[in-house]
C-alpha cells in the first residue's frame, strides 16, 4: 500500500485494535549500519510496519533509494548542501523532502508509533529527544543520549510516558535477561566485548595500528566511529554507562568480559547465585527484530539456527585496561557521575575524528580523551540539567580537545584515574 493511499484513509479501519495494525516507524539514521539492519527488518515484515520517515547525513542518493523502497512519507537529510540532490533523486516519487537540522526534527516529530534512533554521535541527541512523545516507543541504538545526557535524557523520556527499548545488542541481551525475575532482585550485569581487531595485540604492535587495520573488526559490520570505538574498548565503556541509566544499576555494580565469539551478549547476576545469559548470533537485526516486536509477540527472522556444537565453546577474558586505556577512561567517567560522561564521549569523538584523519596516533585517542577530562575538571562536573545544557557542555569540550591536540606537548595532570580502578563484581 502505498503512502498516498494511507494519506487517503485506506491504512487502517479504526475499529481494527492496536496490536493488529502496522505501526507507522521513523528510522532516524536510516543509511548507517543500524540503520540499514532496520530496513531489512522492516521490509521482512510489510504486514507490521510502515514508514512514516526516514533520515540520513549527507548521501542523498542512498536516503532517495530507501525512501523510495519503503515507501515513506518524508525523507530528510542532515548535510543542507545535499538537499537539491535528495529533491531531485525523490521527485516524482510523491515523496516530501528536507534538509537540515529543522528538517531533522520536523522527521523526528512526525506522527510515529516507533522511532528508531540510530544517528551516530552527540548529533542524535536533539532528534531523538523531539521524536519523545507521549506514547510512543523510542528504540535506542544511539548510546550517546544516554552518555552525554542520561540523567535530564532518562527524566524527559519518563515526562514523556515513552518506552524506551534498547537496541545495542549487549542491552537487547540484558533487557530480555531481565524479565527472568525481578528487576530488584538482579544485583549486577556484565556487558561482553568482542575484544575488537587488536585483543591479541602487543603495545609496540598498537602504536603502529593504522585506521585500516582499526576498522577491520573481526565480529560486526558497523559504521566507522563505532569501529573504532571497539578497537580501543570505548564502545564498551559507553555502553557501560548507558546501561547504568537504562537499568538503574550501579556503577559498581557492572563489569565488562572479552568474550570474543560474540554470542553471550549480556549476563544478570540474581541474588540467589543465578545468572541468565542472553545469546544470539552477532547480527543486529536480532536485536532490532526484538525490539520493534508488536507488544510480547515475537517477530519472525530468517536466521540459521546456531549450532553449538559446531562452535566448539565459548571463552571469556578480562579487559586489558593498560593497553586498552578508553575503556578505564570510561569506567572512571562513570564512576565520577556529573558531567564527566558529557566531556568523555565529546572528546573521543574529536579524537577518534582525528585519528581517523591520520592527526594521531591509536594511542593518542585515549590520551586526548585524559587530557581533556582533566583540563574540564569534569569529575567536579555537575550533570547537565537539560538536553541544551548537555550539548552547551558537548561543544565547549570538543573546542577543548581540538586545543588539546594543536598542542600535544603541554603539561598534563593525571588525575582523572586516580583511586577509579574497576573492581570485580
Amino acid at each position: 500500500m502505498s503512502h498516498k493511499e494511507r494519506d487517503a484513509g485506506v491504512l487502517m479501519p479504526s475499529n481494527e485494535t492496536s496490536a493488529a495494525a502496522p505501526r507507522r516507524i521513523t528510522i532516524l539514521g536510516a543509511t548507517g549500519s543500524v540503520g540499514r539492519s532496520t530496513v531489512d527488518v522492516v521490509r521482512a515484515h510489510p504486514e507490521s510496519f510502515v514508514v512514516e520517515a526516514v533520515v540520513g547525513g549527507r548521501d542523498a542518493a542512498a536516503l532517495a533509494d530507501l525512501a523510495i523502497a519503503l515507501d515513506a512519507r518524508f525523507a530528510a537529510v542532515a548535510d543542507e548542501a545535499a538537499g537539491p540532490a535528495l529533491k531531485d533523486a525523490l521527485a516524482g516519487s510523491g515523496i516530501a523532502c528536507g534538509a537540515g537540522e529543522s528538517a531533522v526534527l520536523e522527521a523526528a516529530e512526525r506522527e510515529a508509533d516507533v522511532v528508531l534512533a540510530a544517528i551516530s554521535g552527540a548529533a542524535g541527541l536533539a532528534p531523538t529527544v523531539a521524536a519523545m512523545k507521549p506514547g510512543r516507543t523510542i528504540a535506542l541504538a544511539n548510546k550517546e543520549c544516554l552518555v552525554s545526557a542520561g540523567v535530564a535524557f532518562m527524566a524527559h523520556a519518563a515526562r514523556m510516558g515513552v518506552t524506551l527499548r534498547a537496541v545495542d545488542s549487549e542491552h537487547n541481551a540484558l533487557e530480555q535477561a531481565l524479565r527472568a525475575g525481578r528487576r530488584e532482585d538482579a544485583i549486577a550485569l556484565t556487558l561482553t566485548a568482542s575484544g575488537g581487531p587488536f585483543r591479541t595485540w602487543e603495545r609496540a604492535r598498537l602504536e603502529r595500528a593504522s585506521v585500516n587495520e582499526a576498522l577491520a573488526h573481526p565480529t560486526w559490520s558497523m559504521g566507522a566511529k563505532i569501529s573504532i570505538d571497539s578497537a580501543t574498548l570505548m564502545n564498551k565503556g559507553l555502553e557501560l554507562i548507558e546501561a547504568h541509566h537504562l537499568f538503574g544499576m550501579p556503577a559498581d555494580r557492572l563489569e565488562v568480559l572479552v568474550h570474543p565469539q560474540s554470542i553471550v551478549h549480556g549476563l544478570v547476576h540474581w541474588r540467589d547465585g543465578s545468572i541468565t545469559a542472553g545469546l544470539g548470533a552477532p547480527d543486529m537485526r536480532i536485536p532490532i527484530v526484538n525490539a520493534l516486536s508488536l507488544g510480547d509477540a515475537r517477530l519472525d527472522l530468517d536466521l540459521k539456527r546456531l549450532d553449538f556444537a559446531a562452535l566448539g565453546g565459548f571463552t571469556f577474558e578480562p579487559a586489558d585496561r593498560e593497553r586498552f586505556r578508553c575503556l578505564a577512561l570510561a569506567e572512571a567517567a562513570m564512576a565520577a557521575g556529573g558531567g564527566a560522561p558529557t566531556v568523555l564521549n565529546a572528546a573521543n569523538e574529536i579524537a577518534v575524528a582525528a585519528f581517523c584523519a591520520g592527526r594521531i596516533g591509536f594511542f593518542g585517542i585515549a590520551e586526548a580523551v585524559e587530557r581533556t577530562l582533566d583540563a574540564m575538571s569534569a569529575t567536579t562536573l555537575p550533570a547537565p540539567a537539560s538536553v541544551a545544557d548537555a550539548l552547551t557542555l558537548d561543544a565547549q569540550t570538543r573546542a577543548r580537545t581540538e586545543e588539546i591536540l594543536q598542542d600535544p606537548k603541554a603539561p598534563r595532570d593525571r588525575r582523572i584515574l586516580q583511586d577509579r580502578a574497576p573492581r570485580p563484581i
